[in-house]
């Protein structure tokens, strides 16, 4: 096999499908944001981030870069092992506290990423648990999907948000069998919530396991920041949830949350903790201090998504379609990789407006699109500026501007 062809000749389609991911170089000075440097094929200018996960800022928030420096000065850059030999430290502890209380959960277990989180914990469960059924949402996250196809076991695809078809799939399922539910409570890509409560009704029904990835959510939503599931009244009811420090708290990082003892099987079973460095002592300590300034940041949970609102409202004026949900996430809606592709480059090109344009694997083909994340530190400005953007860049592609802007499509 040559194989240097075969890559070639891979990547030649990637790119003739429109598929090709180009990567810019982003520098964000603390102070600056939304601003930031941008370099790209040996070209640098200013530009406004408009697709940040870093939802309230805290990566750049003063008292948790302090914390972050303090450790670090203190006890250097990494954390000297696996978390079974020489890599827990009382930082990675005292997080994993927190973590643990932001759910109302017994215990959480810290992971190198939200990713691997998931992956690893479905993994074990659906490698370990004998005869286990899993029933996964069709819009689940690559990190879920691989986890569940990776273990073996028999997994059943609900349509998205369809409670009807999980009921008819939970009906069809070997009733002696074990199950678990694996949904989300926020899809990032479209900002669309999921029906949580009708969900751990049926599971209850049905006795089933459930797990929730609140990544998106966490920080965001609920008393506190705690979450969707704590906001609807149901984290006693959710067997597992998986979250990240490496949005609304800013840092890196993920984790899972539950009781005591599904934590404690999951550090003993669960190859991706077990076999992985642990996250820096600094990470955690700055983690730890961000989930403190979250806790109390309800002015920046308002304003997020007050501006979220008022995009929404602009883009209502110029009859550009979107997603319609309250959430903090705006996807416009494109619909094809070439154009997408091409509204995002001369978003950046011709106006200093940075919007990544989202597509095939990361959503389904033909369902290309821009995901616009607001933040505390976008001003009225910054959206006046985009929105005007985003108008010239939509008429000079000739983009359909239909009544649609109010989709709440099976998508």
């Amino acid at each position: 096999m040559h194989y240097k062809n075969f890559f070639k000749s891979e990547l030649k389609n990637l790119k003739e499908q429109g598929l090709y991911r180009d990567f810019r170089n982003i520098d964000r000075p603390i102070k600056s944001f939304p601003n930031a440097d941008e370099s790209f094929k040996n070209k640098e200018r200013e530009v406004e981030v408009w697709c940040s996960n870093d939802y309230l800022n805290m990566s750049q928030h003063p008292e948790v870069v302090n914390e972050i420096v303090k450790t670090l000065l203190e006890y250097g850059s990494g954390s000297g092992g696996t978390r079974n030999i020489s890599g827990t430290s009382t930082y990675h502890t005292e997080l994993e506290k927190k973590l643990a209380n932001v759910h109302n959960k017994e215990a959480a277990l810290v992971f190198a990423s939200a990713y691997t989180a998931n992956q690893s914990t479905l993994w074990t469960l659906g490698k370990k648990i004998k005869d286990i059924e899993i029933f996964s949402d069709e819009l689940n996250h690559a990190s879920l999907i691989q986890g569940i196809k990776n273990s073996g076991a028999k997994c059943h695809i609900f349509k998205h948000n369809d409670i009807d078809h999980l009921e008819q799939l939970l009906k069809e399922s070997n009733v002696d069998n074990p199950k678990l539910i694996v949904f989300e409570s926020l899809y990032s890509m479209e900002g669309i919530r999921s029906p949580i409560v009708k969900i751990v009704e049926l599971a209850k029904k049905y006795n089933c396991m459930t797990y929730l990835d609140e990544v998106h959510s966490v920080g965001l939503y609920g008393e506190e920041g705690k979450g969707i599931a704590v906001e609807m009244g149901v984290e006693d009811k959710i067997d597992i949830i998986n979250g990240t420090l490496a949005k609304a708290y800013g840092q890196m990082g993920g984790y899972i949350a539950a009781s005591s003892e599904i934590i404690d099987y999951i550090r003993s079973f669960a190859p991706g903790f077990i076999f992985t460095t642990s996250i820096c002592p600094s990470i955690a300590a700055g983690a730890a201090k961000a989930i403190d300034i979250v806790s109390l940041a309800e002015q920046l949970r308002i304003r997020i998504k007050e501006n979220a609102a008022l995009i929404r409202e602009n883009l209502d004026s110029l009859a550009i379609p979107y997603l319609d949900t309250n959430s903090h996430i705006v996807a416009v809606l494109i619909n094809d990789p070439f154009l997408c592709k091409k509204v995002s480059k001369d978003l950046i090109d011709d106006h200093g407006i940075y919007a990544q344009p989202i597509f095939y694997p990361t959503v389904p083909k033909g369902l290309e699109r821009l995901r616009i994340t607001v933040t505390p530190k976008h001003r009225k400005e910054h959206i006046e500026k985009m929105i005007k953007a985003l108008d010239t860049v939509w008429s000079k592609n000739n983009l359909p501007r239909k009544n649609i802007n109010k989709v709440t499509a099976n998508i």
